[in-house]
């Protein structure tokens, strides 16, 4: 059953066309919109938020020579090293996404953070959960900004089945619906430092009661595809109870669907623990038996983000600058602060 990563928006708001006539246009490939700035989390802050974009572009060389032109004080100093450089700060270091943050767009009264992706590199990491970074990103609602097609389609729906396959070996027997998409949400902020220094700790709670609706319409047509394995009831209730089946048949086959990242570290911390050096496939047939398979890829999953999240967080400073990333980290930990 088709779907689509966008929430329940019917058109794009003309203030994010006013933001993207800013930029090169024809090296756009996807777009879309994501965070506190597109969607309501929690209490208002008492400022407007900084709106967060991704670009995702088949050409990063092409893309970063003629922003830089048009938009040079978008970048650090790193620009003075050339689009070349840029482009490959971008694709070498995880998790391969290029940051500008607050960007001013004075004619629109707003700051910006926009990254700049490549398409296969995004498609790789919503496939394979490489770095679990973008995948993670989109997990969640987005607001999409023109239409993806082709591989890039069918890896933004195969991220979100990825994510229900990873939850479902997450959670118990009988949970809420609400509690399933607390469980995708917090999936990607397993390991993140940036939990621990410089977020919001009511984080995951504020997305999901906030837009559970737009989760609804992401994840019920899937749902409704893996009804032999979770029985999700019709109601409109969040609260309702969803029972899924936990037989090790069925949690093998959830373990047999998750991206091969997580495969590899499963059966990385499988060897690692005293298990017998098999192969992958024989190695998730003995965990779909084991009881703690859900903490295990839980561990897996802490993992591949930590990593992530930390070399990515790193490459920030390259990309906006010292005074941009301590302005950042300044603002984030506010909202942390806040959040207490």
């Amino acid at each position: 059953m088709a779907t689509t990563t966008k929430a329940l928006v019917p058109t794009v708001p003309p203030l994010f066309k006013r933001v993207l006539s800013v930029f090169p246009q024809e090296y756009f490939r996807y777009c879309f919109a994501y965070g506190s700035g597109v969607f309501r989390q929690g209490e208002a802050c008492g400022s407007n938020p900084m709106i967060d974009m991704i670009f995702v572009v088949d050409d990063p060389i092409g893309f970063h020579g003629q922003n830089v032109l048009w938009n040079p004080t978008h970048y650090s100093s790193v620009k003075y090293l050339g689009h070349n450089f840029i482009s490959k700060v971008q694709e070498l270091w995880p998790a391969k996404v290029y940051f500008n943050t607050l960007v001013p767009i004075r004619e629109e009264g707003i700051l910006l953070k926009y990254g700049v992706v490549k398409s296969a590199d995004l498609i790789d990491d919503l496939y394979d959960w490489d770095y679990i970074y973008l995948a993670g990103r989109l997990h969640k609602p987005v607001l999409e900004i023109g239409v993806a097609t082709g591989e890039l389609k069918s890896s933004l729906l195969q991220n979100l089945y990825n994510a229900l396959h990873a939850a479902l070996l997450i959670l118990p027997g009988c949970f809420s619906e609400l509690q399933l998409y607390k469980t995708i949400t917090a999936l990607s902020y397993l390991g993140d430092f940036r939990m621990v220094v410089g977020e919001n700790k009511n984080k995951v709670n504020n997305i999901v009661d906030n837009q559970a609706i737009h989760f609804r319409h992401l994840y019920r047509p899937l749902l409704t595809q893996l009804s032999n394995y979770v029985e999700v009831p019709e109601g409109e209730a969040f609260d309702q109870i969803c029972a899924q089946d936990m037989s090790s048949e069925s949690r093998m086959y959830h373990l047999f669907q998750l991206p091969k990242t997580p495969q590899q570290a499963l059966v990385k911390y499988w060897r690692s623990h005293g298990g017998k050096r098999k192969d992958t496939e024989d190695v998730l047939r003995d965990l779909s038996k084991n009881p703690e398979v859900g903490d295990m890829l839980s561990a897996c999953l802490r993992g591949i983000v930590f990593k992530s999240s930390c070399l990515q967080s790193i490459k920030g400073i390259v990309t906006a600058g010292l005074s941009k990333s301590v302005a950042y980290s300044n603002s984030k930990i506010n909202k942390m602060l806040k959040s207490k």
